[in-house]
């Protein structure tokens, strides 16, 4: 059974990299890259706008990333006076180590619905609400807050944009190494998938594959496509994808 795992860089060739340590078959095929983001440089004048009580959200640890690169260059600070807040555990390790904040996360799934339920976020009318994100993603987040009267601002800090490949081409390599089951933790990169594979592919391989998802959400939408052996991992980290392939 070989495992290909559809992760952008680096946390595709890292999982691959533990898996092969562990005796299994697996192949990296990142079907996203990421770029700076639009908003970037206004990121430094958004921060200075929350003042104590406010809320600061980060919605990956590439917004994390890109964020601290962006106040790194030009020589400003993460704030103080702001809660902070982070979709999931890796998302929260990152935004810790560049902040030194405590940050508030689900401890469940890393879902803006387990997110939407700690209870700070209950009473928030009045409060400012920024959050770091990529392009595009799910307006769930901002439309709840909004709802419970925070003002809320985005701010898109990277990019995702889709990697090119001859979808025969690739069908063939992966059918020929045996590739039985796939990693993929978001919608996008599994519609993606499904539409680079060409229907008869798609039908004697692609869709008989097992399929390794991060939520509900993304196992529904795997159904809809056609999957019908769909796995659910506790959450997106590599850690729970480990466990979930062994």
């Amino acid at each position: 059974m070989s495992i290909l795992v559809t992760r952008p860089s680096p946390q595709g060739e890292e999982l691959v990299s533990r898996l092969r340590t562990l005796g299994r078959v697996a192949w990296s095929f990142p079907l996203i890259e990421f770029t700076p983001g639009r908003e970037l440089p206004q990121l430094s004048g958004l921060l200075n706008n929350l003042s104590e009580n406010d809320l600061l959200f980060a919605l990956s640890r590439h917004a994390v990333a890109f964020a601290d690169a962006q106040l790194h260059q030009q020589q400003a600070h993460w704030p103080q006076a702001p809660h902070y807040f982070a979709i999931g555990r890796t998302t929260a390790l990152a935004l810790h180590q560049v902040s030194s904040k405590t940050i508030r996360y689900p401890q469940d799934q890393e879902i803006s619905e387990v997110l939407l339920q700690l209870p700070e976020l209950q009473k928030i009318a009045g409060k400012k609400a920024l959050i770091l994100r990529g392009n595009g993603g799910r307006e769930l987040l901002g439309e709840t807050l909004q709802s419970r009267g925070a003002e809320v601002t985005f701010c898109e800090c990277y990019q995702r944009t889709a990697k090119h490949y001859d979808g025969a081409e690739e069908a063939m390599r992966w059918q020929s190494r045996g590739v039985t089951t796939l990693v993929i933790t978001s919608g996008e990169m599994l519609q993606q998938l499904w539409s680079l594979i060409p229907p008869w592919y798609r039908e004697h391989w692609l869709l008989r594959c097992r399929l390794l998802v991060v939520s509900e959400r993304l196992a529904h939408l795997a159904r809809e496509l056609g999957w019908q052996e769909i796995q659910i991992a506790e959450s997106a980290d590599n850690d729970a994808l480990l466990r979930a392939l062994q």
